[in-house]
């Protein structure tokens, strides 16, 4: 007699955009992904504070199923707050910052906190991510004005407060399997923390929206780094 052979579900893979810009910066990467065979789902992040961004983030996850976090940029500083709220199969960083071991994480580096304090308006209400360095600076990191014209329209306009915000990290995250994937050098040193650490990495050459430019290329990067967690 055969025995039954398990069929082992997919975890789905759920990406998680920067709250700055909107779901439409990881949609190329998730169309290309589902190809490679997994399920895919891009979550809503924004919000005006830290309790929000978790807030609608956990509404855009399903309650029941196994999920890989993939998140972008600093949305990688909110994934031990939702892995404390439930199991994880694993998380893939993204260019993306890493948080400390336990406590405390700024959501905007003090360098660049104080540079934003000139672009907030009487209300204290900041410009659109995209409109924060010159728009011949954006397009180069993007294949087309379409995308930029896309990533301006989502991306909301974020109170200064949000800037000065912390979030909380609960200890143990670092426990989860875990992996990074960086674009040229603006992670560098949360792409060596990652390689120090033991996790599965890889590095594409890239801007930082580099999941914009070479989705196919990110989407591959992706499903090596899935099957190694």
């Amino acid at each position: 007699m055969t025995t039954p052979t398990a069929v082992v579900e997919r975890p789905i893979v759920t990406f998680l955009p920067s709250p700055f810009l909107g779901p439409a910066v990881w949609e190329p990467v998730a169309q290309r992904l589902r190809s490679h065979g997994w399920q895919t789902l891009v979550a809503d992040t924004r919000g005006t504070s830290p309790e929000q961004v978790l807030d609608r983030c956990e509404a855009s996850l399903p309650d029941d199923d196994l999920l890989v976090l993939v998140p972008h940029s600093n949305a990688g500083l909110y994934v031990p707050a939702i892995a404390a709220a439930g199991p994880l199969a694993g998380t893939v960083f993204v260019d993306a910052a890493l948080p400390p071991a336990s406590g405390e994480a700024p959501l905007v580096p003090p360098d660049l906190r104080e540079q934003l304090r000139d672009l907030a308006d009487a209300d204290g209400l900041l410009p659109p991510w995209p409109s924060w360095w010159p728009r011949e600076e954006v397009r180069r990191l993007l294949p087309d004005d379409a995308t930029l014209d896309r990533l301006e329209a989502e991306a909301p306009r974020m109170p200064l407060s949000y800037t000065e915000s912390t979030v909380q990290v609960p200890a143990g995250w670092e426990r989860g399997r875990l992996a990074y994937l960086s674009f040229g050098d603006t992670y560098a040193r949360e792409a060596q923390r990652a390689r120090e650490a033991g996790w599965p990495t890889d590095s594409l050459p890239g801007g930082h929206l580099h999941l914009l430019t070479d989705p196919d290329a990110v989407a591959a990067s992706l499903a090596g780094l899935l099957a190694r967690i």
